[in-house]
């Protein structure tokens, strides 16, 4: 088995939809639905399928632009944090990508569009055809919400955005609380193995979908046992530990 380390340095992706993050407004989205660039799956590519618009894709696609300027969606986190790493993912986007891109963040407690005030995040940089692009955030403003922009059109898989959730608006003195809940910003700093499941699954809230929505390593056939660190919100004792196997009938640990 490999001995590489997973470092992920408690970064998680805000943009995710457990967290309450969701696309607020697009420009246009007329191939492929806006919503799409922040399912948590990776994208796929499915041969001859087409809808009444063109060609299925998955992920957001506008339209040629006939017009000046450029398309952009604007995306609401569920929970307000700092990003550090941004991951713009090309995948199955051949011939039909943007030429550029770049993002800004604002910090608002309304949704009132006209009244934000946009920083920037990313500056223009150039992207490619079904390719992961990978840029570094050096902002240290709190986002609410996040603005992708596309020059001057076309799609993009998947936006993930990492970062942490800012803690300054939680109240959880004196309440019993679930210190590994990725809710209140708790997360995972390394793993050994994440083959099958991401480590930061076991944080997330309520009881798992499917197999899929946990962590899980691949078969160990070498010694020793696999891993993570976590990350806990701040708290003064622990009363309780749960570990949940849900799901996991065949492949679950004998012992942690």
């Amino acid at each position: 088995m490999s001995k590489k380390i997973i470092f992920t340095n408690g970064l998680i992706d805000l943009a995710q939809p457990r967290l309450g993050s969701k696309v607020i407004f697009k420009t246009d989205d007329f191939f492929a639905s806006a919503k799409r660039i922040i399912d948590p799956l990776p994208p796929i590519f499915k041969e001859g399928l087409f809808d009444k618009n063109g060609k299925w894709m998955d992920g957001w696609e506008s339209r040629r632009k006939r017009t000046s300027g450029h398309d952009y969606l604007i995306i609401k986190l569920g929970k307000a944090g700092s990003i550090r790493k941004v991951n713009i993912d090309t995948s199955h986007f051949n011939g039909n990508q943007p030429s550029m891109i770049s993002l800004e963040g604002c910090y608002s407690k309304s949704n009132n569009l006209k009244n934000f005030n946009w920083k920037n995040l990313i500056n223009k940089k150039k992207i490619k055809a079904n390719s992961h692009h990978l840029f570094s955030s050096y902002s240290k403003s709190t986002c609410t919400h996040v603005k992708l922009n596309i020059f001057p059109d076309g799609g993009v898989a998947r936006l993930r955005l990492y970062g942490n959730i800012s803690k300054e608006n939680n109240n959880l003195k004196n309440k019993k609380i679930n210190l590994a809940s990725l809710l209140d910003g708790a997360s995972i700093l390394a793993c050994n193995n994440e083959h099958f499941g991401k480590a930061e699954n076991i944080l997330a809230p309520g009881k798992a979908k499917n197999m899929g929505d946990g962590w899980e390593t691949r078969r160990r056939r070498d010694k020793g046992f696999d891993w993570l660190i976590l990350n806990c919100i701040k708290g003064e004792k622990i009363d309780k530990i749960e570990i949940s196997t849900h799901h996991f009938k065949g492949n679950f640990p004998s012992h942690c």
